[in-house]
């Protein structure tokens, strides 16, 4: 098989009456490391405006979590001219499980989920329009940023809600944590659950589980998991925590200096009542990273983007904040006066070719020069980046 991933059959993506799939969406399956069949869902935003599309938002979700969790999301990226890619992870949502107990959360090493994960960026390399920007949550933000580690340049720019550097572990050290999960996994119990975090997904309440405090972004995803239960996904294993926490503490470390090479702007985001992950390490982290700002939502659960909206607006604000940066939009007025001023000072033709070229998608060369075509105002600036 080609190293590149090859995209196959329509995959399903799950709704309920309530939470519906956002328009113009198709879910897809492609092979992963190990030919694992895994799933994504694509949205190109011609489906929901005439407007050039402002790049890519690949979605990398956390533990446990399906496409399905990230519909308003994705309807919030659409709204502000992205396409979106996002996927499951290999061993949750509708990927491949790598255990037959499909509600055990399992992983065997961090390189398998590279893998997949740069096989569906090759898979978009001519099919997705740039720029690429990363959102990751939690799991999915440290190994996006594995993967910017690793040396991935194609990205412009990255968000990243509470990485999973260093995760909690109550009222046990660090130490005596790592030190019981290797010696599990190296006497054959890396497939067994962890007796102490075992739950069933099923009987999880918004009052003992939510990591949220919003009860109704909470019942969604409860009716989603109803609705289709091989969405689900239990408490984790032994290999699972010791997967978890050698990636966090590899990216602490950065014992091969990848960091100082990472030239993508990121944006990490801590929730400031996490009571899943360690914020300390990520504000440590992003001093170390040349392009990077650290913000803190003080009072925030560790599902910052199905949280109340107090705390998802200012979360939803970083997110614009970066993309005004690395993506912003171009619009066909200031397209038109970027081409007309470059005639308008006598730059060679040759020139004003190369300017027309750097023209978003849906906006024409030949549109912008002609001469009977007069200048259009710039529409007012759009509120769309406000939450309801």
């Amino acid at each position: 098989m080609s190293r590149i991933a090859a995209l196959s059959t329509s995959a399903p993506l799950m709704f309920t009456p309530e939470s519906r799939v956002p328009e113009g969406g198709v879910g897809e399956w492609f092979r992963g490391a190990g030919g694992l069949r895994l799933r994504l869902g694509f949205w190109h935003v011609s489906h929901h405006t005439n407007r050039p599309a402002r790049g890519t938002v690949f979605i990398s979700p956390g533990r446990s979590e399906p496409i399905e969790k990230y519909y308003e999301v994705i309807r919030d990226l659409l709204s502000r001219d992205f396409c979106v890619v996002a996927h499951d992870w290999r061993g949750q949502g509708l990927s491949a499980r790598l255990l037959p107990d499909r509600l055990k959360c399992h992983a065997r090493s961090s390189d398998e989920f590279l893998d997949d994960f740069q096989r569906l960026l090759d898979a978009f390399e001519e099919r997705a329009p740039k720029p690429w920007v990363m959102l990751g949550h939690s799991m999915g933000a440290a190994l996006n940023l594995a993967t910017l580690v690793k040396g991935e340049t194609r990205i412009a720019g990255a968000c990243f809600t509470n990485p999973m550097l260093r995760v909690k572990t109550g009222k046990h050290s660090l130490w005596s944590v790592n030190f019981q999960t290797n010696w599990q996994v190296n006497h054959g119990r890396g497939t067994d659950y962890i007796p102490e975090l075992f739950d069933d997904p099923f009987m999880n309440t918004f009052e003992e589980d939510a990591l949220t405090h919003d009860p109704v972004r909470y019942d969604l995803w409860r009716e989603q998991l109803f609705a289709c239960p091989h969405l689900a996904v239990g408490s984790p294993t032994w290999g699972w925590l010791q997967f978890a926490l050698k990636l966090g503490e590899a990216l602490l470390k950065d014992k091969d200096k990848g960091l100082k090479k990472i030239k993508t702007p990121i944006t990490i985001i801590c929730s400031g009542d996490d009571h899943v992950i360690n914020k300390q390490p990520s504000k440590l982290f992003a001093k170390k990273l040349g392009k990077a700002q650290y913000i803190e939502i003080v009072g925030a659960e560790h599902e910052l983007l199905i949280e109340a909206d107090t705390y998802r607006q200012q979360t939803i604000e970083a997110f614009d904040e970066l993309v005004d940066f690395v993506a912003p939009r171009i619009l066909e007025g200031q397209a038109r006066k970027l081409v007309q001023d470059n005639i308008a000072v006598g730059l060679p033709a040759a020139d004003i070719a190369e300017v027309a070229s750097e023209l978003p998608e849906g906006i024409s060369p030949e549109s912008l020069i002609s001469e009977e075509a007069p200048f259009l105002d710039d529409p007012a600036p759009r509120d769309d980046h406000k939450l309801a």
